[in-house]
């Protein structure tokens, strides 16, 4: 659910979580029918094998679906990324996001002389460049 606006009004909408993507269960053997449904424009997968996403994955999503907290899509991160900060007084650095006891950090670094310096930032401020 997302909060849309119009002209006039603000209205609850449902969007899907990650656009453009329709998860599905079948077997291999279904794979040409699959891809004729129109939208459907390719199979999650690493050259021509399909890569099924771990139980464990689609398990967490459900319960997060499931559940009353607020949620949304979010930048996939992870920790050696180039990142940009996209809000707050850093906004439009770029930096390597790292963690460290739990938190992130935004390692700014001067490559010439080997230097660096790192400040904590909340992962929802940054965007993978």
């Amino acid at each position: 659910m997302r909060l849309s606006q119009w002209k006039d009004r603000k209205k609850t909408i449902e969007v899907p979580l990650f656009a453009g993507y329709c998860f599905a269960r079948f077997s291999w053997q279904d794979r040409l029918l699959i891809l004729t449904v129109p939208g459907v424009v390719s199979i999650v997968g690493s050259g021509m094998q399909p890569q099924p996403i771990p139980e464990e994955e689609i398990n967490s999503l459900k319960a997060l679906m499931d559940s009353a907290l607020p949620y949304d899509a979010h930048p996939y991160l992870r920790e050696g990324m180039a990142v940009e900060v996209i809000r707050g007084p850093l906004e439009g650095v770029r930096g390597v996001l790292l963690r460290k006891d739990k938190r992130y950090r935004l390692v700014l670094s001067v490559h010439l002389i080997k230097q660096a310096a790192a400040v904590a930032i909340d992962a929802a401020d940054v965007m993978p460049i």
